[in-house]
Order: C-alpha cells, then sequence, then structure tokens
C-alpha cells in the first residue's frame, strides 16, 4: 500500500525562520512564486508541485489566524482550512492581487482565466472547554462564535435602500485590469472598484457599504466519545461566507481537554497514582481503585513493588475512530509515613532488627530534653571536719 507523502513544515519551504514578519513571508513567497511559475519552467513537474506548495504555505502562514493554529497545532490546527490548488489558476485566482499595485499580482497567465472564479469562504475557530467525563462519554454542547453575514438592511448589496450598486467604468466590472509587457500578462485589481467589478455611491447605514455585518451565533455541536486535547470538531458551512458565490467556510471547533484530579490520559490509555502504606505493600491488600464507570475492587498482590504497574484492560478511554477502548494503569505509590506512634515505631524498629537493618536511633523529643535541662542536679552532702 502507498503511504502519503509528508508534508514539509511551511516556514521550511518558504526558507524563513518561525519569527519571520508578515513581510519576509510575503517576499519569501513572491520570490519562489517567481522561479517556480510554470511559464518560466515549461513541461516541469517539479516545478509546478513547488509552485504549488509554496502557495499553500503562503495562505497559511500569510493569514494572521492560520497562522496563529499552525505554530500552536501544526498541520493538525489548518487542517480542512487550506485550499487544495488543482491547478495554476487555482493559485492566481487566490493570490493574483494580494501584493498589490502589481508587485506579484497575476504576473503569469492573466488572461487565461475567464472571470473570477467563485471561492469558498473563510474557516472560522472556536474553542470548547470539556471535562474527562465528557471526553469519555461524548457530548452536545452549544458553541458561540463571531462570524460575517449579509446585510439585512441592504440585502447584501451594500447600497443603500433604494439604491443599487453601479459597474465599475474602469475595470468593465471585471474587478482586474491587464496589461502586457513582452511575453508577461500582468494583471492586478482594479484601483477604482478594488477587484469588486462594482460602485457604490451611497452605502448602506448599516454596514457602510461592507455588504456584511458581524453576528454573534449559538450553535450545536457533538463531542463524539474519545476525543482528546486539541482535537477538532468540524461544523460544515458554519463559517465565513464566499464574496464571491462560493460556498460557505467551515467552523472548527478546538477541543479544550480540562485536567482531572485522579487521572492523566496518555492517548487512550488513563493512568492513576494510587497510595498504598509498606504494609499492604509487603501482604497484599484488597482495596478500591476508581475507574470511570466507579469504584472497583482491585487485589494488591504481597511484594508490590514502589511505582509498580498494573493494568485493567478496557478501563480507559473509547477511540473516537471506532477502535476499542484503552486501559487504565494503577501506579503504586508507596506512601511512608512522617509521623508515628510508639507501637508502630516499635513495631518498625524490631523489624529492622530481624532484617538486621541499620535505623536511625530513637531521637529524644524536645519537651523531653527540656524537662532534663531544667531538673536541677542532686548535691553530694558535704563532710564536716574533726576538731582535733
Amino acid at each position: 500500500m502507498a503511504t502519503m507523502p509528508t508534508k514539509r513544515d511551511y516556514y521550511e519551504v518558504l526558507g524563513l525562520e518561525r519569527s519571520a514578519t508578515h513581510k519576509e513571508i510575503a517576499e519569501a513567497y513572491r520570490k519562489l512564486a517567481l522561479q517556480h511559475h510554470p511559464d518560466r519552467n515549461p513541461n516541469s513537474d517539479d516545478a509546478v508541485g513547488k509552485f504549488k506548495e509554496a502557495a499553500e504555505a503562503f495562505e497559511v502562514l500569510g493569514d494572521e489566524e492560520k497562522r496563529s493554529r499552525y505554530d500552536r497545532y501544526g498541520h493538525a490546527g489548518v487542517e480542512g482550512g487550506v485550499h487544495q490548488f488543482t491547478d495554476v489558476n487555482d493559485i492566481l485566482e487566490a493570490f493574483g492581487d494580494i501584493f498589490g499595485g502589481g508587485v506579484f499580482g497575476d504576473l503569469f497567465g492573466g488572461g487565461r482565466r475567464g472571470g473570477r472564479r467563485p471561492r469558498k469562504g473563510e474557516d472560522v475557530a472556536c474553542e470548547l472547554k470539556i471535562d474527562l467525563f465528557e471526553a469519555a462519554r461524548g457530548v452536545t454542547k452549544t458553541i458561540e462564535f463571531d462570524r460575517h453575514e449579509p446585510c439585512t438592511e441592504c440585502r447584501g448589496t451594500g447600497a443603500k435602500a433604494g439604491t443599487k450598486p453601479e459597474t465599475c467604468r474602469y475595470c468593465g466590472g471585471r474587478g482586474q485590469v491587464v496589461q502586457a509587457s513582452g511575453i508577461f500578462r500582468v494583471q492586478t485589481t482594479c484601483p477604482a472598484c478594488q477587484g469588486s467589478g462594482q460602485l457604490i455611491k451611497d452605502p448602506c447605514s448599516k454596514c457602510h457599504g461592507s455588504a456584511y455585518v458581524v453576528k454573534h451565533v449559538f450553535r450545536e455541536v457533538k463531542v463524539p466519545a474519545g476525543v482528546d486535547h486539541h482535537m477538532r470538531v468540524r461544523l460544515a458551512g458554519e463559517g465565513e461566507p464566499s464574496t464571491n458565490g462560493g460556498p460557505p467556510g467551515d467552523c472548527f471547533c478546538v477541543i479544550i481537554l480540562e485536567k482531572h484530579p485522579l487521572f492523566e490520559r496518555d492517548g487512550h490509555d488513563l493512568i492513576c497514582q494510587i497510595p498504598i502504606s509498606y504494609a499492604q505493600a509487603a501482604l497484599g491488600a484488597k482495596i478500591e481503585v476508581p475507574t470511570l464507570d466507579g469504584p472497583e475492587d482491585f487485589d494488591i498482590p504481597s511484594g508490590t513493588q514502589p511505582n509498580q504497574v498494573f493494568k485493567l484492560r478496557r478501563r480507559g478511554m473509547p477511540d473516537p475512530r471506532g477502535g476499542g477502548k484503552g486501559d487504565l494503569l494503577i501506579v503504586m505509590n508507596l506512601e511512608v509515613p512522617k509521623s508515628l506512634s510508639a507501637k508502630q515505631e516499635k513495631l518498625l524498629r524490631d523489624m529492622a532488627i530481624e532484617e538486621k537493618t541499620n535505623v536511625s536511633p530513637r531521637r529524644t523529643s524536645f519537651l523531653e530534653k527540656l524537662k532534663d535541662y531544667f531538673v536541677p542536679a542532686v548535691e553530694e552532702p558535704r563532710k564536716e571536719k574533726k576538731r582535733g
């Protein structure tokens, strides 16, 4: 079975440090785009691959929100939120005017596209805190986040009620202007309409001509059993709307798993530290251990060693992909008492003598020392001298 190629780190693709500024990211992408553009490298599949790879890296690192998610979670943080570029035209459509002013624009192949292609709207993200038991059983929660929606006042036109946007005369409604220079065709965003192809003389008072307003929305999300910290749940079509007739983006709900006082998670397994005494470890004992389904009896075998691990099979976390449950790992944590009764001390000292083990001598208590200090010494009687 063929294995999927491993994606390179986006900073490595652009040849940058993780501290790179937005300007440095843009310049690095521009340089690679010019170097590997298929028009400069005809019939080169390697150049096309590198051209697409650079575009994907720039799409993530050039966007503040996507870059933040990538820095925190790696490729998993932007999974589903990166466009899959199928050809060069897709890349030119995405980034043709991103540098503005013809610095890059559609520097190559500007005339090959028949108008602007509909693009999917941007994705949005939010966080959802759940506890371990909710993660183990699955839960339905209400999340809230902000996104843009078409303005109801102008019905998404951006124009004042009773008026309509006018076609931009500068670009003829195309949103782009093209200039030819030798073999190159430079296509840039229309400076008059900023790429929209329309001009609004009387903007809507509610959205100020943008055609969109920010809305705080509430949605229910079904969290599957077994999710782990920083996993994402996708709500299809709940992201930002497309600005040119494409489908809306998605909402990605990032799971924040709260720490549990008893259980520590390791993948699908759970770890629980169980305190036991020396006597229980040496002689064995029956104790109750916590599980996700409540307390369960467990027999400690005699001769149990400190930090010895016992496994309760299938008492861990379920696999959200349906692969069964993990295990509960019980770690025996030997506790040494900080204070002893007189009887306990005598028994331990007798055992130490039996084992021929050197131990610290019995310490005189502070009160006993005070008592000895203040009791006056008994003086010997004086002897009288004989008279001669």
